[in-house]
């Protein structure tokens, strides 16, 4: 085959869309319905709360961790019996902050837009070690929560717990992340191999809103589950 002509035509470029008038009639319900449901207050935070407003641990990190174990333990709980001994996120997975003033359902839509659920994983005393390990090089304020961890001024492990006790080799804990990071994100590796995992088929960002829910005012702070000596 030969190719003996080629035409074209200008096709010109405007600054908006028309629109089709017929379909926007149609989602027009659906659009204001979500609006709503958006824009519903939930809950209030009396200052704005921000994943840079401390070293190794946050505000907004801390909530983020409680409300995963809060949240999580309460599924695990009634599946399995059992309870969840420490909660380990990621900061990069923070999205956004959250603002003084009224919290909507919006507000975790911000700072969660992921679709990350909750994945219990159970895992012995030595790969609880390791992460302790991954923590303390990152020098990032990883949300965690059950565990206290302590840097010296090298970044160098001065203490490490869980529940407030010494780690225990060939003990089983139940450690509550989100499956991204159950995947390896982060390069997060020290989940695998495991004993067993749950997978709580619960979307953090729908733990936030349902935390949010049950109350009125938030009130994170810093605090010493994660620091370094000075």
């Amino acid at each position: 085959m030969v190719i003996s002509k080629i035409e074209g035509k200008q096709i010109g470029i405007k600054d908006s869309l028309a629109i089709n008038q017929e379909f926007e009639n149609e989602i027009a319900p659906y659009r204001a319905r979500l609006q709503e449901d958006m824009n519903t207050i939930i809950s209030y935070a009396p200052k704005t709360y921000s994943k840079t407003d401390g070293d190794l641990n946050t505000a907004i990190g801390n909530l983020m961790a409680d409300i995963v174990f809060k949240q999580g333990n309460s599924i695990f709980n009634k599946r399995t019996n059992k309870n969840i001994d420490a909660v380990i996120l990621n900061h990069g997975g923070i999205r956004s902050i959250i603002s003084e003033g009224n919290i909507t359902t919006e507000t975790a839509f911000q700072v969660m837009p992921f679709e990350n659920s909750i994945v219990v994983v159970a895992l012995k005393g030595q790969q609880i070690d390791s992460m302790m390990q991954y923590l303390s090089k990152a020098k990032k304020a990883h949300p965690v929560q059950g565990i206290t961890l302590t840097l010296d001024k090298d970044y160098s492990i001065s203490e490490a717990l869980i529940q407030g006790k010494p780690i225990i080799k060939d003990k089983t804990y139940y450690l509550a992340t989100n499956d991204y990071l159950y995947d390896g994100g982060d390069s997060m590796l020290f989940f695998k191999p495991n004993d067993t995992t749950y997978y709580l088929n619960y979307k953090i960002r729908n733990a936030m809103i349902d935390y949010f829910k049950k109350v009125d005012t938030i009130n994170p702070k810093i605090d010493n589950r994660f620091t370094q000596t000075r």
